[in-house]
């Protein structure tokens, strides 16, 4: 087997590269040159709780090669119960230390960078300035919309998901693209939504999974890059029926941030 993909290859994989990512490399649609697309990745994931655990999970195992986390909290005993990425000897590290010990245990190709500090301003620019994909894993809207309002303004794709009580949802915005439409489009930073961490409304464990791994599908998909991306795109997911409900939306005329996206030349 390995002959044979060294036959068309012809990037920078070593041998032990070719069998690990083999199953992926069998995939006509990402081969040879949707793996070293993914080995020459540039990830950026906002949150390491709930999402950001299977995320980075999927992520640093399917071999994305720089992936930087940010999270500024530690973990703690409730956290267990869905965050998978974190264990017992976690406890009291920070999260995002926490999931760079633990990829490093399972594909030292993917190269973490762990940040433990609420990134904002033009700390949090710099980051999305840098990246090819940008996954919105957090539980606050604030830093949605100031996570939203950088990849805007650098026109990186964001990959969004949130989970609580028993509803996921997530949804793509493909900020490279002129009309898309962005997270303000779809959720206004104006009026009273809040969707509030888990600590205060709880959460169905496997539900932060499902729409953590579907994350890291869709950033997946965008860098190879292969496939149909929920760009445009909502799924609901309701848990307790296991249902799912699709809503599409366009770009509002009105947004001030896609307003400035279209301004600015590329």
């Amino acid at each position: 087997m390995l002959k044979q993909f060294a036959a068309c290859y012809t990037a920078t994989m070593n041998d032990d590269q070719l069998l690990r990512y083999s199953r992926h490399i069998l995939l006509d649609e990402i081969g040879v040159e949707g793996q070293q697309n993914l080995l020459n990745a540039k990830v950026l994931m906002i949150g390491a709780g709930g999402l950001g655990s299977p995320a980075a999970l999927y992520l640093g195992s399917a071999g994305v090669g720089q992936l930087t986390v940010c999270d500024h909290d530690t973990v703690d005993a409730t956290n267990l119960q869905r965050q998978v990425a974190h264990s017992l000897s976690s406890i009291g590290q920070n999260k995002a230390l926490s999931i760079k010990a633990r990829l490093a245990q399972i594909n030292p190709d993917c190269q973490v960078t762990a940040i433990q500090e609420r990134v904002a301003g033009d700390d949090l620019r710099a980051l999305v300035a840098g990246a090819d994909v940008v996954l919105d894993c957090c539980d606050n809207f604030d830093t949605r919309h100031a996570v939203n309002a950088a990849c805007s303004e650098f026109k990186k794709p964001l990959v969004s998901g949130a989970a609580v009580r028993f509803d996921g949802q997530i949804s793509v915005f493909d900020l490279r693209q002129a009309q898309a439409p962005c997270y303000h489009c779809l959720f206004p930073d104006t009026g009273d939504a809040n969707d509030g961490p888990c600590a205060l409304f709880g959460v169905f464990a496997p539900l932060v999974g499902i729409i953590g791994s579907m994350q890291a599908a869709e950033a997946l998909k965008l860098l190879i890059p292969y496939g149909e991306t929920l760009a445009g795109r909502l799924l609901l997911l309701d848990g307790r029926s296991m249902t799912w409900r699709e809503m599409r939306f366009k770009q509002d005329p009105a947004c001030l941030h896609c307003q400035r996206r279209q301004a600015t030349p590329n």
